[in-house]
């Protein structure tokens, strides 16, 4: 069954303005329920948690209920959610606590198609003599073959780092076979999932990655980020916060300067909502509408975002592909499990940058550049032509909007 399309995009205040967003990979659009969750916040309980007066007992119940709906969100355990303003800055919080467990000759495994958040955190330790490996893309297919993975492992690798899915090529990778090769060596398993997690459901227990990351403002929330990690590799981890935090602490150890509450509270609205698109999508197959809750709920509205972004994707990529000037960058295949509906391009040797700024005036918002995934685009000459073309839907774009978005293009091609 499609998704209620009218129910959706009655959700983000934004999408009733003349703009098609096409550049959710940026930052989605914000759901209203997730405004009214920060005001709410703001307005009747912004104090300091932990003291014992009532508006402070308020506050600290209501950062409890966030770790609780993340928990639920990935499958894990409130006590393994760790958040903070952005991936970024969660990842330099990891890293900084590794120090103590990553030694000289220690090496680390980092990949050439990842967001410069997972990669430069980790390369600060190649200064105390930590070795870093490079597992590299195909030239032609930028696909990670692990093949490739596993020549790298030796018994002095202690960490890998890769993203769930490319914020460039939107390529879906195989985490849970990774961490099987990963856990073999002995080694931990890192992984960005910024451009996965608004398209799929998660489930870090089937994935067995060690931590995993995500920022919410890209799934339909304010700017605010979680990451995962499982509860024996997280008390492990050096205390970055204050002297006094014993090393158990966790996760509060990882989280120095406490987070920003009201983004906190805020963010529950978009697990809410996706949930609530689940009880929607049983209900419209005949299930009693209370019958999907918790994981189940989020897994089948996941199922339903999923089927909407192939659709959209499937008439994009299709176009693409009838014009012999455009390179699509990675797989043109639009199957749910191969891809997420972030597409890239280049069109011959034209400037990026002037494709998306003639799309502009049709009010359609799709953006050319890196990414911040730079190393991909210098290693693979896309630098001179202003980087890719990039356009990433969510389940919230229409065929109409993808029509409106060829139109636009059609010249330029």
């Amino acid at each position: 069954m499609p998704l209620d399309l009218d129910f959706v995009r009655s959700q983000f205040p934004a999408l009733a303005g003349e703009w098609a967003f096409m550049d959710n990979a940026g930052g989605s659009q914000v759901l209203r329920r997730v405004a009214d969750r920060v005001s709410d916040y703001l307005l009747t309980s912004s104090v300091q948690t932990g003291a014992s007066y009532a508006p402070s007992r308020l506050s600290t119940q209501r950062v409890a209920q966030t770790r609780e709906a993340f928990a639920r969100f990935m499958n894990c355990d409130p006590g393994e959610i760790v958040e903070g303003p952005n991936t970024t800055i969660l990842l330099r919080f990891l890293s900084e606590a590794m120090t103590g467990r990553l030694q000289p000759g220690d090496e680390i495994v980092l990949t050439n198609v990842d967001h410069e958040a997972n990669i430069g955190p980790w390369l600060h330790h190649a200064a105390r003599g930590v070795v870093i490996k490079w597992w590299r893309c195909d030239p032609e297919t930028f696909e990670l073959d692990l093949g490739d993975l596993r020549a790298l492992m030796s018994e002095r690798t202690k960490l890998v780092c890769v993203t769930h899915a490319s914020n460039i090529l939107g390529t879906i990778n195989p985490i849970a076979e990774i961490a099987d090769i990963v856990h073999a060596a002995g080694a931990e398993l890192v992984v960005d999932a910024v451009a996965y997690a608004p398209h799929r459901a998660i489930d870090v227990k089937a994935l067995g990655a060690d931590y995993y990351v995500f920022s919410v403002y890209k799934v339909f929330g304010p700017h605010h980020a979680v990451m995962y990690g499982k509860r024996d590799r997280l008390e492990a981890l050096d205390n970055i916060y204050h002297y006094f935090f014993d090393k158990s602490r966790v996760p509060h150890k990882i989280e120095p300067g406490n987070m920003n509450y009201e983004c906190a509270w805020g963010s529950i609205g978009t697990v809410d909502y996706v949930e609530e698109l689940g009880r929607r999508e049983g209900a419209a197959k005949g299930a009693a509408q209370g019958d999907a809750e918790g994981r189940a709920a989020i897994e089948a509205g996941f199922a339903g975002i999923a089927e909407q972004e192939r659709i959209v994707s499937a008439r994009l990529m299709d176009f693409l592909l009838s014009r012999n000037s455009v390179r699509v960058i990675g797989r043109t295949s639009t199957a749910i499990e191969d891809r997420v509906s972030t597409l890239s391009f280049t069109v011959g040797k034209e400037s990026s940058r002037g494709i998306v700024e003639a799309v502009d005036a049709a009010k359609v918002g799709i953006r050319f550049g890196d990414f911040y995934a730079r190393r991909v685009v210098e290693e693979h000459g896309l630098m001179k032509q202003d980087g890719v073309v990039r356009v990433s839907m969510i389940h919230y774009n229409t065929v109409a909007e993808v029509d409106r978005l060829i139109a636009a293009l059609e010249p330029a091609l």
